[in-house]
């Protein structure tokens, strides 16, 4: 159970494919997530979640995604948000955002506000 009081804030680690949720010391979930290819890699830093979307049409080269659902931009273009087109899950698959299965990805929008930190590395 998750502490009533603690600083929330996500940890992305690109290295595992693993995004972590924690609420001062407790980590309330772990799971896989796939960030981006080589060719368009996730960008790595300490952010924070700046605009929310519960659903937004994503197009970019090679890819038109209608309802995506639970977006988080966290810098710029990048963001966290549902993947339900695969379910590879803890291997890069991306153009940059962090995508997550989409209960998580719910789960995430709902219990992180806007200026929620997420901290990207390897």
């Amino acid at each position: 159970m998750a502490p009533a009081e603690g600083t929330r804030w996500i940890e992305i680690n690109l290295t595992d494919q693993t995004l972590t949720a924690w609420q001062g010391p407790v980590a309330i979930m772990h799971t896989s997530i796939s960030s981006g290819l080589p060719g368009t890699p996730t960008v790595s830093g300490r952010f924070n979640i700046g605009l929310k979307f519960q659903s937004q049409r994503m197009t970019g080269p090679g890819y038109d995604l209608p309802g995506v659902p639970w977006v988080m931009y966290f810098h710029g273009e990048f963001a966290l948000h549902g993947a339900y087109w695969h379910n590879n899950f803890g291997v890069p698959m991306s153009h940059g955002c962090v995508n997550v299965a989409v209960e998580e990805s719910q789960f995430l929008y709902n219990w992180a506000p806007v200026g929620t930190e997420v901290y990207v590395h390897y």
